[in-house]
């Protein structure tokens, strides 16, 4: 059961992928309407959300509270904790840039504090000593992920540690077939759905590699198929997708892995990023 300590509202966000459509509308009201909430009976909240008081109820114990009494309290809490309102608005049609600025800039903000509430150290750790003691690591995502693939990829090696990735459909399935114990695929999906992904990974676990992931999603096949997942989190909104932001914390995840591999690597480590600097260096003007 939740304590008055938690943060209601960072809360509502990390857990926003896994409610249920109608919890959904009830935590977009209680996200911009944080002060009004705190006023309000459940009775009004559910009518206010067009919804009955049982259905508050299952979302407020989603949460892990008990008691909307308590719910209520730990976001008067929290408001008062911050100084300022705890309100991320979504993008109208009608704002202009530099309201769309402020409000990207304080959605991804919020986004990348709420990940430290998500990020589990210990996975993290795991995910780090795997890649160390791995005897082959294949890094795979397709789409919008396949970018993030690539930047793993692309800070792994730098580190001198040797890695292959694929975006290619194909390419990942031919090479996931080769796999063997010892090796890691490091699978990078925000949905955790993306067939072509969720096929890799099953041929690859066939094999006896193991699975990292990185989603944003906690019940999707990913995660399930996963040895260990990082998960990233993020709330949808009109204007940009979840997908957007959860971009941005993954990048943010691999540069946490990227540093906890130097930190370990120590003096390797270090040489081998300044080599690859220097063979870069040449290359400039």
């Amino acid at each position: 059961m939740n304590t008055l300590g938690t943060e209601v509202l960072s809360l509502i966000r990390t857990r926003y992928s896994t409610l249920s459509a109608t919890q959904k509308k009830i935590a977009d009201y209680v996200l911009e309407n944080p002060e009004k909430v705190i006023m309000h009976s459940i009775s009004e909240l559910a009518n206010i959300c067009g919804t009955s008081e049982t259905t508050v109820m299952r979302f407020i114990r989603k949460l892990d509270f008990n008691s909307y009494q308590v719910f209520r309290v730990g976001i008067a809490q929290e408001i008062s904790a911050k100084t300022g309102h705890a309100v991320y608005g979504d993008v109208t049609k009608d704002d202009t840039i530099e309201e769309v600025q402020k409000k990207v800039i304080k959605d991804t903000d919020s986004a990348i504090i709420d990940l430290d509430k998500v990020l589990n150290p210990h996975d993290v750790e795991k995910v780090i000593d795997g890649i160390l003691n791995s005897q082959g690591i294949i890094i795979i995502g397709v789409g919008a992920s396949g970018f993030v693939a690539g930047d793993i990829h692309h800070k792994i090696i730098r580190l001198g540690i040797r890695a292959e990735k694929y975006s290619d459909s194909h390419m990942m399935s031919i090479r996931c077939t080769q796999a063997k114990e010892g090796e890691i695929i490091i699978a990078v999906s925000h949905s955790g759905e993306s067939k072509e992904i969720i096929d890799a990974v099953e041929i690859g676990k066939s094999k006896g590699a193991k699975v990292f992931s990185i989603t944003s999603h906690q019940n999707s096949t990913l995660s399930k198929l996963s040895d260990v997942t990082l998960y990233s989190s993020s709330k949808e909104t009109s204007y940009r997708s979840d997908a957007m932001i959860s971009r941005i914390l993954q990048l943010v995840i691999v540069d946490i892995i990227c540093v906890g591999l130097l930190l370990k690597m120590g003096e390797e480590g270090i040489e081998n990023i300044n080599q690859s600097r220097l063979s870069v260096a040449k290359k400039k003007n």
